[in-house]
Order: C-alpha cells, then sequence, then structure tokens
C-alpha cells in the first residue's frame, strides 16, 4: 500500500543535503519567507523558471561508455520528475538539492540558440553530432512556454549540422517540420525513452511524463516520417519493469523504432537516498526486493561508477537482462538499424559562407 504521506505529482518525496554545502551553511528561500512574513501561504509544489547565463552550451563527453561526444542541456532540472534520473546530482553544482529541488527549480539557457550559433560559425569547429539532452530532458514542459529546443534546431538545420534528441515527452511532435527538414539531409536522430507498457508504473517513476501511449504514438509518427527514431528501455529496474523487456521491445518495433538501447538502473551519488526512500513509501512491499536486487547489479552496492560495468551491471540479474535484450533484437529489429548522421554537409556550408568574404 502507498504511503498516505507521498507528495502527489512528484517523483522525488524529500530533498536531500547538498554536498557542497557544510552543514551549517543557511539557504533561505526568499520568496517562501515573505509569504510568511505576509500572512500567505506559499504554494510549495509549484515550479520556478530560473534564468541562467552559462558562457557555452555544449559539452564534450569524457566518459569512455556514454556513446556520445557532445550534448547539450537547455535546461537544468527536470519537471518530469524521474525518481530514478542520475542527473539529479548536477542539481547540487548549482547550489540546490537532487531531490524535490531538482523538480521544482527549472534553469533556464534562453541564451543556447545564440550560444550554439556561435560555436557552429567557429573555423575551428569540426562537425560531430551534438545530443540535446544527454543532461535532462529538452522537451520537458518548460520548452512549451520557453521553446528553446525549436531555436536550437533552427540553428542546426541553418548550419547543415547533425543533431541527436533523447526525449520522452510528445512535444517533440510539434518540431515535425524542422525534425523532417533535418532528416531529408541525415541530419537527426532520435531517441525516445519508453520504461513500462503499465501507466500505473508510469506515474509513480515518472509523474509529469507524456503517458505510455502518446510515447508509442511518438514512436509511429516519427517513423512514418522518415525520421529515425531508437527507443531507449532504461532505465531496466530490477523487479519493477525488467518483466517487460520482451512485451515492451514488440510494442516499439512495431511503431516503427529501429532499434532499442537499455541499460541497469545505478543509483548515483544522492539518487540512492532519493530512490530508497521513495520506494518504501509507494512500494513498501517490494521496497527490499528492489532494492537487494540493484545492489546485485553492482556488487552488493546501489551504484558502481566503474567504467564498462555501471550502465550494464554485473552478475546473473544483470547477465538476464541483457541476455533478454539480445533476443528482443533477434526476434523484433532484425534487418534494423540506425543510420549515422551526416557529418560533411555543416563543412561544405561553412566553406561556402567563408568564400561570401
Amino acid at each position: 500500500m502507498k504511503s498516505k504521506s507521498t507528495i502527489k505529482g512528484r517523483g522525488a518525496q524529500l530533498n536531500t543535503p547538498n554536498k557542497f554545502f557544510e552543514l551549517s551553511h543557511e539557504m533561505r528561500d526568499d520568496f517562501l519567507e515573505y509569504c510568511y512574513k505576509e500572512g500567505e501561504e506559499a504554494d510549495q509544489n509549484k515550479t520556478q523558471y530560473l534564468s541562467v547565463f552559462p558562457k557555452t552550451i555544449v559539452n564534450k563527453i569524457s566518459s569512455p561508455d556514454v556513446g556520445m561526444m557532445y550534448s547539450m542541456n537547455m535546461y537544468q532540472g527536470c519537471e518530469h520528475g524521474c525518481v530514478y534520473c542520475y542527473a539529479r546530482n548536477s542539481h547540487e553544482f548549482w547550489g540546490y538539492s537532487a531531490g524535490l529541488d531538482f523538480e521544482k527549480r527549472i534553469l533556464v539557457k534562453k541564451d543556447a540558440p545564440k550560444l550554439l550559433e556561435d560555436l557552429l560559425k567557429k573555423k575551428s569547429w569540426k562537425a560531430q553530432p551534438i545530443v540535446m539532452s544527454g543532461n535532462t530532458d529538452c522537451y520537458q514542459p518548460a520548452e512549451k512556454q520557453f521553446e528553446i529546443t525549436r531555436q536550437c534546431l533552427k540553428v542546426f538545420l541553418r548550419y547543415k549540422h547533425p543533431v541527436g534528441i533523447i526525449t520522452k515527452n510528445a512535444l517533440i511532435c510539434r518540431d515535425l517540420d524542422l525534425l523532417k527538414a533535418l532528416a531529408n539531409n541525415n541530419l537527426v536522430g532520435v531517441n525516445v525513452s519508453i520504461t513500462s507498457l503499465s501507466e500505473k508504473t508510469r506515474r509513480v517513476l515518472e509523474p509529469r511524463t507524456t503517458t505510455i501511449q502518446k510515447r508509442l504514438e511518438t514512436v509511429k509518427t516519427l517513423s512514418d516520417n522518415n525520421i529515425p527514431v531508437n527507443v531507449m528501455l532504461a532505465p531496466i529496474i530490477p523487479a519493477i519493469n525488467s518483466h517487460e523487456i520482451l512485451p515492451l521491445a514488440k510494442a516499439v518495433s512495431e511503431a516503427g523504432a529501429l532499434g532499442i538501447a537499455h541499460t541497469i538502473v545505478r543509483l548515483n551519488g544522492a539518487i540512492g537516498e532519493i530512490f530508497s526512500d521513495w520506494i518504501k513509501k509507494t512500494m513498501p512491499e517490494k521496497a527490499d526486493k528492489v532494492l537487494h536486487q540493484i545492489q546485485a547489479c553492482h556488487g552488493g552496492n546501489l551504484n558502481n561508477s566503474r567504467y564498462g560495468a555501471r550502465m550494464r551491471g554485473e552478475g546473473k540479474i544483470a547477465q538476464q537482462i541483457d541476455d533478454l535484450i539480445k533476443l528482443a533484437r533477434l526476434k523484433y529489429f532484425k534487418g534494423k538499424q540506425m543510420p549515422k548522421l551526416n557529418t560533411t554537409l555543416h563543412e561544405s556550408y561553412k566553406d561556402g559562407q567563408l568564400r561570401l568574404f
């Protein structure tokens, strides 16, 4: 039975301490303090959008097992509220908690399109696919208001530069016009994240995400418009969605996906405490089983940071999951493959532009 004390519409149920602050450091929320002094009741579950102004927007990825060289994030924090999200820890760098703050305080980078254009115009820049949402979802609810992702897609199209996208939001279909134009020159690949076929599971695991049916429809819409789409069955969480691998693979293949990828959940940093607190409140009857099986995939710990093992896990349970993924590929994706993105057009574009001067 689910605990009555859970915060509805949120994944994390608490704010964990920020490791970059000493215990004696006092953090104040001026807005809430003002409301208290004025005798008003503040809505503590409301999302805040805060503008930030970084000097760069594209990050080089040094991790050898991530599968991308460059990423960019228009937003820090994510209102989707996926309780397992590895990106939660990054919120601590901004002075916030990896828990509820990650879902409620969204940092918005309005200068992202200009910063991206400045990079793509550099003579020294050599085209490599840049992945939007290497950290947080570029089509999270904030995008409906700010349209930063759409503006960045226009920049990629203008400069004929390859771009990858990772999302679990049907809002991506709003930008079909740009995606189709990019796909005409093999400049875009989309990865849609689908972790379950159960709405009951989705609602507690990813409370503010697009429904499963909408995500399957999104895969079909993209595929029908010749936009290559891969599905991320990630993360696989033992005893929560691990039994769904084959039916998930079948469903996304029938929707038009060209492939699947997976990771096994790892609860690094503050996420171990956040996830443990969450599952004891939302699934108390199976909490110990889930946590023990996650530990069995990571050498007795909730997390393994070792490259090569951290994403796939180790041990019998991890091997069973890997075997199911291989079987799913053989059964449902034979002859299918995501295309390699085109990196040559950008250089031709730059050469042509430079000749104008």
